[in-house]
């Protein structure tokens, strides 16, 4: 397995100039105040797309072969990897065709197809995403672009953690915990390897929904591990069946104790961005949030950086949060 490093990451900066957001660190004293530490947030909700994905998804689809123009492209996502690869894609002029549960966000879809992707609906409780989108890349001769389980895709969302310890070294701070929103793991697969590099004693923490944290699980016994919950979770962005090969084998045995938080409390974050941050952001994007305001970490005393990953969020599911 070839896995990237940290100069792929830098290689991928280069690439991602001028067309990703360099999104800044904020802070909130109320937050400070509360949990007595300096808590710092990248806001990937502000990202092109509106979402980390837009990261991973330009440096993949900028390393492919012309022939990508030919035969467009395959990938699979439950809403903000799809519409990050379906911008990419139409900014390269390649044809995307993604495959999305039928109970994503509709918000997502429309997004996606916005960009001129084509979308095709899958059960995500009964049918297996993975073996379809072989299927389908094989049937249209497509390469696909994988959320994580890719080489560029991780060394592009690294672009973010790069950028998180640029910032904290330009203010003279180095962070105690940097807490990292976690599905198949890419985005914690990139910003790992940027932390190493600037920040060697830095722990790092999988943040993943209650019932879902199967990352914690296989890196607890370093063994990927998978058997989620049934019951579904309003965090869509960040469930997937188990943690990605390519990832795990990057983070194995690099990590802090993975962190957990539920539905109820993931509304409460994206209530406190939008309230304290003015930010909008989703529940898996605010999953982080949620788990420093329940507690879920010891952060008295501490510097803590905290992904907030996306913020494609529908209305009504914004209603819900600022009704708590």
């Amino acid at each position: 397995m070839s896995l990237p490093t940290y100069s792929d990451i830098l290689a991928a900066a280069d690439l991602l100039k001028g067309q990703a957001v360099r999104t800044p660190l904020l802070t909130s004293q109320v937050l400070n105040d509360r949990l007595d530490a300096q808590i710092f947030f990248k806001p990937e909700c502000l990202q092109r797309t509106g979402s980390f994905k837009f990261r991973g998804a330009y440096n993949a689809i900028s390393n492919l072969p012309d022939s990508a123009k030919v035969t467009g492209i395959v990938a699979c996502s439950s809403g903000n990897h799809a519409q990050g690869v379906a911008e990419a894609a139409r900014l390269k002029g390649i044809h995307a065709t993604i495959l999305m549960p039928s109970d994503a966000p509709q918000s997502k879809k429309e997004r996606t197809m916005r960009s001129g992707a084509k979308i095709i609906e899958y059960d995500r409780a009964t049918e297996d995403r993975e073996q379809l989108t072989v299927d389908l890349g094989a049937e249209l001769g497509a390469p696909i672009v994988h959320p994580y389980e890719n080489f560029h895709v991780i060394a592009g969302q690294g672009t973010a953690g790069l950028e998180i310890a640029q910032d904290m070294k330009s203010i003279g701070l180095s962070p105690d915990h940097v807490l990292v929103c976690t599905g198949g793991g890419g985005l914690l697969a990139g910003t790992l390897l940027s932390m190493q590099e600037h920040f060697p004693n830095c722990v790092i923490h999988t943040v993943e929904p209650d019932g879902y944290d199967d990352q914690r699980r296989s890196h607890q016994t370093g063994e990927i591990t998978g058997g989620n919950s049934t019951t579904p979770s309003i965090c869509d962005a960040i469930v997937t069946p188990k943690p990605g090969e390519t990832s795990f084998a990057i983070c194995k045995g690099n990590l802090g104790g993975g962190l957990s938080a539920s539905d109820n409390e993931a509304l409460k974050a994206v209530a406190f961005a939008f309230h304290e941050l003015k930010l909008v952001v989703e529940p898996g994007g605010a999953i982080t949030l949620a788990a420093l305001l329940a507690g879920k970490l010891d952060v008295k005393g501490k510097t803590v950086v905290a992904t907030l990953s996306g913020g494609n969020i529908d209305p009504d599911m914004m209603a819900r949060a600022l009704a708590k």
